[in-house]
This record gives C-alpha cells, sequence and structure tokens, in this order.
C-alpha cells in the first residue's frame, strides 16, 4: 500500500477531489475551495468492475492522469482526523488498486499552493483504458451498473456538480451529452 508523500513541512492536510469525492466526499473537513491540480487532468479512463460495472460489463470511472491540470474541489482536514481520512480514502479508493495515492500540487482558489493526497491512475494496472473517444465512453457508460448504481448516474451528477462550481470540462460534457442521447434512444 502506497503511503502519504506529503511534505514535512506541510502543516496542512488537503485532499483532492476531481469526480465523485467533490459530490460525495465522505468525511468531515473544516474547508472546501476549488483548486487546481496540476500535471494531471480528468479523464474516465478506468474500467470499473466494482462500484459502477462489474468485470464481464465494466463501466468507466474517472482517474487523474498524467498532463495537464485538472480543476476540483479540495478539502482541508482537520490535524486529528488526519488518519482517519487517509483510512477512510484508502478503503474507497484502493478496492482494486488501479489508484495510486499521490501527493500532487495544488493552486487554490485563493491563489495558495499547497499539496494534496489525490488518487491518480496506475497506468500500468489491467484496468487503465487510456485514449477513449466521448462517443466510446458513453457508449461504455450508457449500459453500465455496479454495486453503486448506474454509470450514467455518477458521470451525470460529476458533470452536473461541475456546471454547479463553475468548472467546465467539455470532454466530460460532450459523453454526458452522447449518454442522454443514447438513453433517449433507448
Amino acid at each position: 500500500m502506497s503511503t502519504v508523500l506529503v511534505p514535512a513541512d506541510m502543516d496542512e492536510f488537503w485532499v483532492f477531489g476531481y469526480g465523485s469525492l467533490m459530490w460525495h466526499p465522505g468525511f468531515e473537513f473544516e474547508e472546501r475551495q476549488i483548486a487546481v491540480a496540476h500535471g494531471y487532468h480528468r479523464a474516465l479512463c478506468i474500467h470499473s468492475w466494482v462500484h459502477r460495472g462489474v468485470e464481464t460489463a465494466p463501466g468507466l470511472v474517472l482517474g487523474l492522469d498524467r498532463g495537464g491540470a485538472c480543476k476540483g474541489t479540495a478539502f482541508r482536514i482537520q490535524p486529528d482526523k488526519r488518519d482517519e481520512v487517509t483510512a477512510y480514502l484508502r478503503e474507497r479508493e484502493l478496492v482494486t488498486s488501479v489508484y495510486l495515492e499521490r501527493s500532487v500540487p495544488i493552486r487554490l482558489a485563493d491563489a495558495r499552493r499547497s499539496k494534496a493526497i489525490a488518487y491518480v491512475v496506475d497506468r500500468r494496472h489491467r484496468q487503465y483504458v487510456p485514449g477513449l473517444s466521448a462517443d466510446d465512453a458513453a457508449q461504455i457508460v450508457a449500459n453500465a451498473v455496479g454495486k453503486s448504481g448506474r454509470n450514467s448516474d455518477y458521470v451525470l451528477n460529476t458533470v452536473a456538480h461541475l456546471r454547479s462550481l463553475g468548472i467546465r470540462d467539455h470532454w466530460m460534457e460532450e459523453v454526458a451529452d452522447k449518454i442522454n442521447l443514447y438513453q433517449e434512444l433507448g
């Protein structure tokens, strides 16, 4: 299991959310801000065999993949809650080991720079699915269901939450539009 890579001089503990953590963190936090994680981008690049699909009919979930920048939400955690939140996140995010726990550079909305724990896709993992078109992603998502529900709900909720925060992700919006079209066509 990976260890948390927070520099020793960092007094604050931040968690970066770019998908369902933004709208369903599942932990207590002291502060929430829009933030940008540098060096990574949001992508539907992970076959979901547990929460949003099954191994024989996988769905797609988001990963933080190399390159670019990703606007999401940073949560500042109370120091005495650090171990509890880290344990919760590991249980939630490391189900199939497709994510790597990393400390990533972030820029907060108030212009501060810090580091945050984020769950980055392991490009060597067999669930990693790089370079899908919006149409291919939407076709997979439109039909997948896992123990946490319909894959389309996950993607549409994420896009709705991004929009409510004023965050534009044009590729995700295109996927959502195509999912809605596939669902209308039945």
